[in-house]
């Protein structure tokens, strides 16, 4: 009965803190480039939260090392709330791919909720010799190590889904990493490189005007944007499936209570009708987890992406 009254004045701060969250401006780094899907999503759920809490979330870009540097520096942060991550698969596929970070995700950081997904569109540039994907699978087979493919770097889920399709598909493209999302898309659309799988909703404007050829979605359906495009179970190649998602997460040790009412108001933006309208039109899914739901989530993506790591990360880059 003692130890019960004793911690209860700890237990009504915490209360306290999340009723009273935030009182000053809070921070989502990004580590990715400006102009991608979690840097330009970042900043819709921002002004998003913004509306709600009465306080800016002020959305800074940390891009670097394929993610590392800004999810680095917010595992470093004071675990107050004030500063989140706008994550995606890049970060669980690191976990393996990158042995030499400074942080665990798991250990260091705590699941908010998740944000959305997309389906993914693999295109060449309109030079490239192929109509189909089937196509560009014979192309690519006789001309082993000759053609290149783009992603925004080393662990990012164009690269993963690169590895992946090469495996699946039984052929030798080189990787060209690059900075950040729009140069690998200038790469292919000015013909630097042959091919890149990019995110529906970033790509499909370049589709529709003709400055790239889709050759296949990575869904389980068509997508909605792109519907005369088939998926790449479709055009031969069995099986393949391949999404970005995004997410939010917080230094360990954040407050529960600031973490649940996060979670709370990133659920209800996901769930706005203007929102849900928005990301249909771009070719976007919402995402509405608990916490405990989305650390699940995690552990499972990071999983499944050290098997593909393990499989495939030392094939020819």
């Amino acid at each position: 009965m003692a130890a019960a009254f004793l911690a209860a004045p700890g237990l009504l701060a915490t209360e306290c803190l999340g009723q009273d969250y935030p009182t000053r401006p809070v921070r989502i780094i990004v580590p990715f480039g400006a102009g991608g899907p979690a840097d330009v999503n970042a900043r819709l759920l921002g002004n998003i939260l913004q509306e709600g809490f009465g306080q800016p979330f002020v959305i800074e870009d940390r891009p670097g090392a394929g993610g590392v540097i800004g999810t680095q520096e917010v595992a470093k942060s004071t675990p107050d709330g004030y500063t989140l991550l706008m994550m995606s698969n890049t970060q669980t596929a690191n976990e393996s791919l990158v042995p030499q970070r400074k942080y665990e995700l798991m250990r260091d950081l705590a699941p908010i909720a998740p944000v959305n997904y997309s389906d993914l569109v693999i295109v060449v540039n309109p030079q490239v010799a192929a109509k189909t994907l089937a196509e560009f699978i014979m192309l690519a087979k006789s001309q082993p190590g000759k053609l290149n493919y783009a992603s925004s770097g080393q662990g990012t889920p164009y690269h993963m889904a690169g590895e992946l399709f090469k495996a699946m598909a039984g052929i030798d493209v080189v990787h060209v990493p690059y900075r950040n999302s729009g140069e690998a898309r200038s790469g292919v659309i000015g013909g630097q490189v042959q091919m890149m799988i990019d995110a529906v909703p970033a790509m499909a404007p370049n589709v529709t005007a003709g400055q790239v050829r889709a050759l296949a979605t990575t869904g389980k359906m068509r997508s909605k944007v792109l519907p005369d495009v088939p998926t790449a179970n479709e055009a031969g190649v069995a099986g393949y499936e391949a999404t970005i998602w995004l997410g939010l997460m917080a230094p360990m040790g954040t407050p529960k209570a600031v973490i649940d009412r996060l979670n709370a108001a990133v659920n209800a933006a996901v769930k706005r009708p203007d929102i849900v309208k928005l990301w249909t039109e771009q070719g976007a899914v919402a995402m509405s987890m608990t916490p405990e739901e989305f650390d699940k989530y995690l552990r499972g993506d990071i999983v499944k992406w050290a098997d593909v790591v393990k499989r495939f990360a030392d094939r020819p880059q």
